[in-house]
């Protein structure tokens, strides 16, 4: 395993898929978009010195389910599998408090220590996005994105990545937007492929794309940032 450039890609569906007329597949690639503008945001990410936030976007729901050997969400659940991890937020008056509360932010005090903070309402009826708080090292973060308002039908994502520097890091899925589509029944059927980027403070610093070819399909591959983000590198590859 290349533990340098590390991304795996799954992708499971249970529910059969859609066809309709000229051969257009209906895929939760289509609702990313829609996504984007269904979230109600709750909360904010409230940085503290010497640690790493770690939160993921762009699809209807998404949820960190593992950092390291650490379970954080159990994606059948979607609860925290260890309550002890959970930032609470204050009640007031018998009311919980949801709209930039403070909360019980204590410093971290060891490397191992993780806290997960609630941050925002899902798009996905009655769940909750979450972000992680860690300390700044090498981790491997499993991440789960719902591209549609269904839990049958989840994209899992992991990677391997230094977070050396302190700050917020975001996962970001959306759908990579062709330029060189010829307009073939094939091409139009076919879904455009999804993306994640990691972002560090709001800048872009590795990019991930699934591939659709008939070689690499099933796999994630890193593109390469010495060429603008816009060609795809050839590290070792995890199959799904």
């Amino acid at each position: 395993m290349n533990k340098k450039r590390y991304a795996l890609w799954t992708s499971t569906i249970f529910a059969a898929t859609l066809l309709v007329s000229g051969c257009q597949v209906l895929t939760g690639y289509q609702k990313i978009d829609e996504a984007e503008n269904a979230k109600s945001l709750v909360g904010s990410i409230q940085p503290l010195d010497g640690e790493v936030n770690i939160t993921c976007a762009g699809t209807y729901h998404c949820e960190i389910v593992q950092i390291d050997k650490t379970l954080v969400i159990a994606p059948d659940t979607h609860e925290l599998v260890n309550p002890n991890m959970l930032v609470t937020l204050p009640n007031h008056d018998g009311v919980k408090k949801t709209v930039n509360a403070p909360m019980d932010m204590a410093p971290l005090t060891t490397k191992d220590a993780i806290k997960v903070v609630p941050l925002s309402a899902s798009a996905m009826l009655g769940l909750t996005n979450y972000y992680a708080r860690v300390m700044p090292a090498k981790r491997e973060v499993h991440v789960n994105f719902y591209p549609e308002n269904n839990e049958g039908y989840v994209e899992r994502f992991a990677m391997i990545h230094d977070f050396v520097k302190t700050g917020t890091y975001k996962l970001r899925a959306y759908q990579k937007k062709s330029d060189t589509n010829s307009g073939s029944l094939l091409e139009t059927a076919s879904p455009e492929p999804l993306c994640v980027d990691l972002l560090q403070d709001n800048q872009v610093q590795r990019r991930f794309c699934k591939q659709l070819d008939t070689e690499h399909q099933g796999e994630f591959v890193e593109a390469s940032m010495r060429q603008g983000l816009s060609a795809v590198s050839n590290p070792k590859k995890v199959k799904a």
